[in-house]
């Protein structure tokens, strides 16, 4: 399969297309956690309990079409081989937990990959919006939506006191995580995130890596989101996360600023190193690549690089991940194979960038 085509199929609308502030905002994701009232907790559920939820979403679902967003495509993990479900989770269309630990879990995906509803991960039902750049209130509208779509057959588990109930208490409430993916390289540089970090903390928000929880946030990019679910009405908890994204991006492009005044050749100095490191390499591995590619974003975003469009970065650090990087080779690799690939892949998408 050619490169071109490949990504044609792979890569989701979120990599793909821009949105606002799409220069440092990579991504907004609404997720909501629902559990229904007659059946146990997935955390504790038996594999009839887990089949009955199935069936019982799937029910709800049978015409495969939500009001407006088109139709959904139901499929159960156990049917999915181990490689296919490694992609879905580095497209971020479903958890790691989902994919690793529910032997009797499920999803349904809709055809532009905005929507997904998780079905038996940590809570019965996880509804997921996905939309390119800051669009944490379209992604809400979106999401109640097919909440309220769902619940319309649906008996879900909600205390008059409490909100909804879920298998973990940091979600009880609203069941809502809000969270942004972020490029911030700028802030990197000039040695501002670790003063940034706990203040963002402080505010009862969360900064992970690019995986959420346990990841590492490789290529200057950090996901951003919510602790707080019980309190706060949906509504307030994604203008709290608003408000501060909207503060970084300030913040990070104040810091491309400086750069460019006190440090231009130095700064455009290391965008064309780390260009000629991904146009060049024959061996490349995971971390050194996002760095260079974090590079490389930069350099097209403060217009040092002007044949390359900005989505790349978005698509190859996707695309660059051990599962896709297998898919594309059409099989299993070894870590020393997937860093020879990965070269290769980056190489020859910079050749389609520039030859257009």
């Amino acid at each position: 399969m050619s490169l071109e085509r490949f990504i044609n199929q792979a890569v989701s609308s979120w990599m793909s297309e821009d949105g606002p502030d799409s220069d440092i905002v990579l991504s907004s994701r609404i997720r909501l956690a629902r559990n229904l009232l007659e059946f146990e907790f997935p955390t504790v559920a038996s594999r009839d309990s887990s089949e009955a939820i199935i069936n019982a979403v799937e029910e709800r679902t049978i015409s495969g079409i939500v009001p407006e967003f088109g139709p959904l495509e139901l499929h159960k993990v156990d049917e999915i081989q181990p490689l296919q479900k490694r992609v879905l989770v580095e497209k971020h269309l479903i958890s790691p937990h989902l994919a690793e630990h529910s032997m009797h879990g499920a999803f349904l995906l809709s055809e532009n990959e905005e929507i997904s509803i998780m079905i038996n991960e940590e809570d019965h039902i996880r509804i997921q919006c996905l939309f390119p750049g800051l669009q944490l209130t379209e992604c809400l509208k979106v999401a109640n939506e097919v909440d309220d779509w769902l619940e319309e057959k649906l008996n879900y588990a909600f205390d008059e006191q409490y909100g909804y109930l879920t298998s973990c208490p940091t979600n009880v409430g609203t069941g809502l995580r809000a969270s942004v993916m972020m490029h911030l390289p700028g802030l990197v540089i000039t040695r501002q995130m670790n003063r940034i970090l706990p203040a963002i903390n402080q505010l009862g928000l969360v900064v992970r890596g690019i995986y959420g929880e346990g990841s590492e946030a490789q290529g200057n990019i950090f996901q951003i989101s919510n602790q707080t679910t019980l309190g706060k009405s949906e509504e307030d908890i994604v203008e709290d996360l608003k408000g501060v994204v909207s503060q970084l991006i300030s913040q990070e492009r104040s810091a491309r600023e400086a750069l460019a005044k006190t440090l231009n050749i130095q700064l455009e100095d290391r965008v064309f190193r780390s260009y000629g490191i991904l146009e060049n390499s024959r061996i490349i591995e995971t971390k050194e690549a996002a760095s260079c590619l974090s590079d490389v974003r930069l350099g097209i975003d403060m217009g040092y690089i002007k044949n390359l469009s900005r989505s790349i970065l978005n698509e190859l650090m996707i695309l660059t991940q051990p599962g896709f990087l297998q898919q594309y080779a059409g099989g299993p690799l070894r870590p020393d194979e997937r860093d020879i690939r990965r070269a290769a892949l980056i190489r020859e998408r910079i050749r389609m960038e520039t030859n257009q």
